[in-house]
């Protein structure tokens, strides 16, 4: 197995002065109020809205200062692909994300770049994404998507529009829980999301809302979010641990996620995932698994049904790609070439998962410009990197899928599209997910009409990840395409696929 320990760096929070040597020259907003620091005009349910408005403002680099702790912003292209650089710097577990560690302890997307379980765990888990593996999946995939259009169905039926961030949210959770637990939560047969749902925005709430408060205050001031977010943690412990007793008792399943986590040893050691790290990998996964994918979807959604002529150009790809195929199989998903291009664009302009940290491993500077000790970091701002105009040009606020065209990538830099993190550490599922959501909407698009009303301006609410506030969406129900035979689309070999896709570099 891979060493994975960064011997000696410093360990725990390190405001920025610790690290950056040369930090006057950064700049910061204006108007710094002794000891509270760039509070005034904050917003802090709107943490990262609030530091895209900062960085509009500062410019490619930049710092915030909140009770007595500096932290360091970057979003330019050059300095981004710089800070992405994996042998000088790694994955560093920021403070919102760290702040998720008594309840995701160190599975893979909490664990520090040290602690060997994040190594076993990948290993282990990695071939579980892939292409056989997301294969067996497709049908499960299927299934919960169509339990989502069932209800739909209902509603519309009854003249209702429907709640597209909830209804994601229940898709995309029934979807990992089925597919990598073998678990059927019920999301579609209740009128409350369900309990785990609520337990988990609560936990990502908490997260949030800690990195607001001054940390000697927070004891104080967050006394009942404390007592309730405890009793949110002991219910996912809870649920989790019935998860893995039920799949104990039954002696195994489908070789599903769960399956790989009780049973695989690493393949080079032997080393098998302790009963603690698997309760943490599957709260991870069903944490994040959903959380981000739900986000994307209803961004994505939202997008299609303010631009009806890109929806029409998508579904006009379904219909000539899938014909009147009533299960699109696996490979037929990889040819939906624009609805990925809808999907890559929505994440470009809002990555559910919204920022990642890195540090340095050694003494460096970045991007020739500013002096970093080891162990020094600084926040990369997505949402931010993915507008700069002299990479997406002066028009980079506005929705068009035709940036993802493959001329258009090959001419962009390096390292200027990272909604799933850089490196070694970047999101395991991608493909699982970038699968999921592609199906989840072409299914949709061939059987909706979408449409908003038209006074909806999108809000975004924050809990670590992003989604659309008070999304409604009107649904018009489209004739049942004729059962025609699909038209053959070549796709060569490694692209658009599961793994792989002929427009996105490999360090993207």
């Amino acid at each position: 197995m891979a060493e994975t320990r960064e011997s000696g760096l410093p360990k725990g929070f390190r405001s920025a002065e610790q690290g950056w040597p040369e930090l006057h020259r950064i700049p910061h907003p204006p108007h710094r109020v002794p000891l509270l620091g760039d509070v005034l005009g904050a917003d802090r349910r709107r943490p990262v809205q609030d530091s895209m408005r900062y960085a509009r403002e500062l410019g490619p680099i930049f710092r915030r200062r909140a009770f007595g702790k500096e932290f360091v912003f970057v979003w330019g292209a050059r300095l981004a692909a710089d800070i992405a650089d994996e042998a000088r710097f790694a994955k560093h577990v920021g403070l919102g994300i760290a702040n998720l560690r008594p309840i995701a302890g160190d599975g893979l997307f909490t664990a520090y770049n040290h602690e060997p379980n994040w190594q076993l765990a990948h290993d282990v888990l990695a071939p579980g994404f892939s292409r056989e593996a997301m294969e067996t999946y497709h049908g499960m995939m299927l299934a919960v998507t169509g339990r989502l259009t069932d209800h739909w169905d209902r509603e519309t039926a009854a003249g209702r529009t429907v709640d597209a961030p909830g209804d994601m949210t229940k898709l995309t959770l029934e979807t990992i829980a089925r597919t990598g637990f073998g678990h059927d939560f019920g999301s579609f047969e209740r009128d409350r999301p369900h309990p785990f749902v609520s337990a988990m925005v609560g936990t990502l709430t908490y997260a949030q809302r800690l990195n607001s408060v001054p940390g000697p205050l927070a004891p104080l001031l967050l006394r009942t979010a404390a007592r309730r977010n405890a009793a949110d943690m002991a219910y996912l412990d809870r649920t989790v641990d019935g998860l893995v007793a039920d799949r104990s008792r039954s002696g195994g399943g489908s070789g599903d996620l769960l399956d790989r986590m009780l049973e695989t040893a690493h393949p080079a050691t032997g080393e098998r995932l302790s009963a603690e790290n698997v309760r943490k990998q599957v709260i991870t996964f069903l944490v994040a698994g959903h959380e981000t994918t739900s986000g994307a979807l209803s961004f994505a959604l939202y997008y299609l049904a303010r631009h009806p002529e890109i929806a029409a150009r998508a579904r006009a790809e379904v219909d000539r790609v899938w014909g009147g195929t009533a299960q699109p199989g696996y490979e037929q998903v990889a040819k939906l070439r624009y609805v990925r291009r809808v999907l890559d664009e929505t994440l470009r302009l809002w990555p559910t998962a919204p920022a990642f940290a890195r540090e340095a491993r050694q003494d460096t500077v970045l991007a020739g410009e500013h002096p970093m000790r080891r162990g020094a970091w600084a926040l990369v701002l997505t949402p931010m990197l993915h507008r700069e105009p002299a990479v997406w040009g002066e028009d980079a606020e506005r929705f068009d899928p035709d940036r993802f065209d493959a001329k258009a990538v090959r001419a962009r830099p390096p390292h200027t599209f990272k909604p799933f993190g850089t490196g070694a550490r970047a999101c395991i599922g991608r493909q699982f997910a970038l699968h999921e959501a592609t199906l989840v909407l072409g299914l949709l698009l061939r059987r909706y009409d979408l449409g908003i009303d038209p006074g909806y301006r999108l809000a975004v609410t924050e809990r670590l990840t992003l989604m659309p506030d008070g999304l409604r969406l009107r649904l018009d129900r489209r004739p049942t395409p004729a059962s025609t035979p699909a038209v053959p689309v070549t796709v060569p070999d490694g692209a658009d696929g599961p793994t792989g896709c002929p427009v996105h570099r490999t360090d993207d």
